[in-house]
């Protein structure tokens, strides 16, 4: 039936057999195909009642809406205002092209390792009683089944006595709702409120399940406050069976000036201690301020110097023992057309955690304040100037206090051409020092140092092939050059300077001591060759390889306390390499070696394949003279028929010790994931914690369980995690990036 002329939008009407008013209703019958305004019904009968705008349909019924299709045994629809219902539906929901295209700035989603989600369906389906068209990209299913899963594979679905999709606002509500999986329910609330596509929403968030050794069986369970687009807080009790209920809390803020957050966590009885008190917080704050200025804030403080060993689960957690209270203010200008500055002020203490009696920590000094000064221009007397300037008030318990000024201009002249460089450098080192009394015999001092340096290299290079490709190779010779007088500089306090270790950005270091309490004597060069193999289409560096060493024309004065001053004429010898060795193989390795008692002092190599994503090898090797023998394997790789294994060992060979260990198995069901991991780590000298993972992800529903992430990926190199949005097969599976 041709549409009316009168009609603003067209519709058209397909069937065997057509009857009926054309101004008024028309019934079909016989494979009837509507279609009007990017909607479309199928049926063996159909009405259409024009004056109402409404579709009354019948047998092997079929509604087109976009992408979704909805298909059942009766529908009553209007096409105006695209409401009605449909009766046994079968329904698949489709992402919307332009989902989320248009949120407002905001906050990133919160829980980057996932916990915080609870619902994010992409494409979904299901089975209902009755399914309701409530508007434009609005649904409610009642006494629905709704699963992610492909047609075919009912592996978990959500059970629903009522749920509403609203496509539009991105939003989902479920009521009486409980997740079955493997025909089993095993979560249930009365009410869930989610984002269909990953955005923030206030709520509940699935319950994270975990086991220590420490704390026993862990049950969180957290609350998400969506206070608005750019503040957001989560409240997690975090019930323990060995110690009690500890309340984690965070909120967090993001301006267009500034944003930052602040994190408390409290137990108020500690059984494991006497009922007593634990807490700690960490503050972060970043502002930026009218006219180049800016401020920062980290306050970090804990109850006592257990706190992370006993109450966390993370080895980079665990490892803190030195806690910041600082506050910088700052400011970054222009001087001149060719000149910039940067100026900070910052106030800086410590909390020193003694969590290892067998290893104490030495608790550095609070700076109250430190002012410092950077700044550069080029073309001031035809070379380019430099400064580095600053002053500082340091302040410790039970060592020698005092106030540290120095300042350090220099001029640089570099000269350059297409293939080589040559940069010699002229500064002078002028540091003031005014102490406190003291029972040491440190007096307050002025100490001068001119300092001079000379950096050069060629860049050769060459078209090469090997194993039948194309590279181009390079050449690349180096020399610095470093002459800085002898300062006596025994009775200077050592407020924050150590011994630099010896590498290859060290090497080329003009002070072989970190810090400015000790500036090295030195008329000394270091010789350097390097190697690259460059791809010639995309410049990409394939392959680096090098070697260097320092030589000593003096013999070392200037030293810290209770070390030794150098004898030999030369530094050790440094090799490297690292890059792609072959297909899918990259390697790198270091080699330090004393060529004056023709012993290896360092040592280390590692390997990583990677074949393809979710499937990858890292097997490795490190020794230090005497002191570290250790081999480190781990690897996530696929075993067979959706099983991938996962594994870290870190052993000491010289201990006899596993110093980290990690077993665990990931089952990618095409739209799930189970993952169990048990992780064991070394907390102190005699000490260690053991944690338990237990996690099942399902396609369109939040994490359950304990979640193993963070861990994963930092104990196995190249991990990803596996997306149980993709189909499996036993030789790949697509992986999240």
């Amino acid at each position: 039936m041709p549409p009316s002329i009168n009609e603003d939008v067209p519709l058209f009407l397909d069937a065997d057999r057509v009857q009926g008013h054309s101004d008024r209703e028309t019934e079909a019958e016989g494979e009837v195909r509507l279609r009007k305004r990017g909607q479309a019904v199928h049926a063996d009968r159909l009405r259409y009642d024009k004056p109402a705008d409404e579709v009354t349909a019948e047998g092997n019924v079929r509604m087109e809406r976009g992408l979704d299709v909805v298909e059942g045994a009766r529908l009553k629809y209007n096409l105006e205002s695209n409401t009605g219902f449909m009766e046994n539906p079968r329904y698949t929901l489709h992402k919307s092209p332009d989902a989320g295209a248009q949120q407002p700035r905001q906050m990133p989603i919160p829980g980057a390792t996932g916990q915080r989600r609870l619902f994010q369906p992409t494409d979904a389906r299901g089975t209902a009683e009755r399914i309701l068209f409530e508007g434009p990209d609005q649904f409610r299913a009642q006494r629905t089944e709704y699963t992610a899963c492909a047609p075919g594979n009912d592996d978990w679905y959500l059970r629903a006595g009522d749920l509403q999709i609203d496509k539009g606002r991105d939003l989902g509500v479920a009521r009486d709702a409980s997740i079955v999986f493997m025909g089993t329910p095993i979560f249930y609330s009365p009410y869930l409120s989610f984002s269909l596509h990953q955005e923030r929403k206030s709520g509940v968030i699935t319950p994270h399940y975990g086991s220590t050794n420490k704390s026993g069986l862990e049950l969180t369970v957290p609350y998400y406050w969506n206070i608005a687009p750019n503040r957001d807080a989560t409240f997690s009790p975090r019930v323990m069976t060995k110690r009690g209920v500890l309340l984690n809390s965070e909120f967090r803020y993001l301006e267009p000036t500034y944003f930052g957050d602040v994190r408390a966590d409290i137990l108020p009885d500690d059984r494991q201690r006497n009922d007593e008190r634990r807490w700690a917080y960490n503050i972060r704050h970043n502002h930026t301020l009218p006219d180049g200025w800016y401020g920062t804030l980290n306050l970090q403080k804990v109850s006592d110097d257990t706190y992370f060993t006993d109450l966390t689960t993370q080895i980079a957690t665990t490892s803190q023992v030195l806690l910041p209270r600082e506050g910088t203010i700052g400011r970054n200008g222009f001087w001149g057309s060719t000149g910039n500055y940067g100026f900070t002020a910052l106030v800086q203490r410590w909390q020193t955690l003694q969590a290892d009696p067998l290893a104490p920590v030495t608790a550095p000094y609070n700076r109250l304040p430190q002012l410092t000064l950077n700044a550069e221009r080029q073309d001031v007397l035809l070379s380019d100037f430099d400064f580095y300037g600053h002053y500082v008030s340091f302040a410790h318990p039970t060592k020698v206090n005092g106030d540290r000024t120095l300042a350090y201009p220099s001029l640089s002249l570099p000269l350059q051409t297409s293939y080589a460089y040559f940069t010699p450098k002229l500064g002078v080192n002028v540091t003031r020092y005014k102490l406190d009394p003291n029972s040491s015999g440190f007096d307050s001092q002025t100490r001068t140092l001119p300092i001079f340096t000379a950096d050069s290299g060629v860049v050769l290079d060459r078209p090469t092939t090997i194993a039948g490709t194309a590279f181009l190779q390079t050449l690349e010779p180096r020399l610095y050059y470093v002459n800085i007088p002898f300062r006596d500089q025994s009775r200077i306090p050592v407020f924050d300077s150590g011994q630099q270790d010896i590498n290859f950005a060290t090497i080329y270091s003009e002070n072989q001591f970190a810090g400015w309490d000790r500036i090295s004597d030195a008329n000394q060069v270091t010789l350097g060759l390097s190697s690259r193999l460059i791809a010639p289409e995309s410049g990409g560096e394939r392959l680096r390889a090098g070697v260097a060493q320092r030589f000593y024309f003096d013999s070392q004065r200037v030293t810290l306390p209770g070390v030794a001053a150098r004898t030999s004429t030369s530094s050790d010898l440094l090799a490297a390499l690292s890059g792609s060795v072959a297909p899918n193989l990259t390697a790198e390795a270091g080699w330090q070696y004393s060529t004056n008692f023709s012993q290896t002092q360092k040592f280390n190599i590692g390997t990583r394949y990677q074949p393809q994503p979710g499937k990858v090898l890292n097997l490795s090797y490190r020794e230090t003279l005497d002191t570290i023998r250790q081999t480190d394997i781990s690897a996530q790789w696929p075993v067979f028929q959706g099983w991938t294994a996962l594994a870290r060992w870190n052993y000491s060979l010289l201990d006899r010790s596993t110093l980290e260990g990690l077993a665990g198995m990931e089952y990618n069901g095409d739209c799930w994931v189970l993952r169990a991991v048990a992780h064991r780590f070394a907390t102190a000298t005699q000490q260690s914690s053991t944690t338990f993972f237990i996690q099942l992800e399902l396609n369109g529903v939040s994490r359950i369980g304990s979640n193993p992430m963070e861990t994963l990926k930092r104990n196995i190199g190249g991990y990803v995690r596996l997306d149980p949005r993709a189909p499996r097969s036993d030789e790949s599976r697509t992986p999240y990036y």
